[in-house]
């Protein structure tokens, strides 16, 4: 979890990065990526020891990966404000100084990087939900194990 979520923040710090490079801005914070992956992969953890998501009955697993999606965004979101707070206690800030970044300036950020979560959220849980529907483990060795060569019927090709 903490690898996948490294790799999708990494791409976006060095989107940003790019971005900020070409209005001459320099912006390339080493290590954020990965302690932030490494928190939320934690938050994630948690949510799977509690079952987030799991006491909901079947239905379709369309359904039920978009209604985990909100569950763990809505934690991720809790959880990281909470994060928030204790910093801002630690360098002496107030609890409503910390929360008034959230609500004034940062609001079309953190609107933006709920967005950004949830569209990472969505292939995880997906693969997490198809992993069930298919068999533990099945997903892993349809998706990593060798196929012999497909013949294209369509083409006529032969091997």
């Amino acid at each position: 979890m903490s690898l996948y979520l490294f790799v999708c923040f990494g791409a976006l710090i060095l989107y940003k990065a790019a971005i900020l490079g070409e209005e001459g801005i320099g912006y390339l914070p080493s290590g954020l990526a990965a302690i932030k992956a490494l928190i939320l992969a934690k938050f994630i953890m948690l949510g799977q020891m509690i079952r987030l998501g799991d006491r909901r009955g079947g239905g379709r697993i369309a359904y039920v990966i978009a209604y985990k999606a909100l569950l763990y965004l809505i934690l991720l979101l809790v959880l990281s404000v909470l994060e928030e707070v204790v910093v801002g206690l630690i360098h002496g800030r107030s609890v409503a100084a910390s929360l008034a970044e959230f609500g004034g300036a940062k609001l079309p950020q953190t609107l933006a990087t709920s967005l950004i979560m949830l569209l990472i959220l969505i292939p995880y849980l997906a693969s997490r939900e198809l992993n069930v529907a298919l068999g533990e483990g099945r997903l892993w060795t349809l998706l990593f194990e060798h196929r012999p060569a497909q013949i294209s019927e369509s083409k006529g090709v032969k091997p």
